[in-house]
């Protein structure tokens, strides 16, 4: 089952490196990795997400709690959660129907276009991974030339859901 845990860390040097090296001793993969900082420049913001059960997330979490530098955990359920990715992608294009097709698709799927030229097409994408994914599966024949991702980003809902 995959998990989403949101971390609140003091903005240090090493302590990304922790926090990877907790996961990666006890033998789970990070599939997703995002960081930055707050609103606070002096905090960064973690959102993991990993795959793994419950009782054994609950340890990891707890493990997290006890390392120097961190401020919070909280794991975020589907229910509780407000998340998104982000996806740049660089398309060859020569004009033609099928330029006219790709661009009705990344209209379709609420892409926005960030630079257009006479033999390429770059164009940004963000939404629920779900739509990320589908949104590639449509686009993938057209030959996407080059793709840069970032992992998930999420914040709990204040009202639930």
């Amino acid at each position: 089952m995959k998990h989403v845990i949101n971390v609140l860390v003091e903005n240090e040097f090493g302590v990304l490196s922790r926090i990877a090296s907790l996961f990666s001793g006890r033998g789970f993969n990070i599939e997703s990795l995002t960081v930055a900082e707050t609103e606070d420049s002096s905090v960064s913001s973690m959102t993991i997400v990993t795959e793994g059960a419950d009782h054994i997330i609950e340890q990891i979490t707890k493990q997290l709690n006890k390392l120097i530098n961190v401020i919070k955990v909280v794991e975020l359920s589907e229910a509780v959660q407000m998340a998104r990715e982000m996806v740049l992608l660089k398309f060859s294009i020569n004009g033609g129907p099928k330029r006219v097709e790709l661009l009705s698709l990344i209209e379709i799927y609420q892409g926005r276009v960030l630079e257009l030229g006479p033999r390429s097409l770059i164009v940004e994408m963000t939404g629920e991974r779900a739509k990320i994914e589908a949104a590639l599966e449509v686009l993938g024949p057209f030959g996407i030339k080059e793709m840069s991702r970032t992992g998930l980003v999420a914040l709990a809902r204040e009202c639930g859901k």
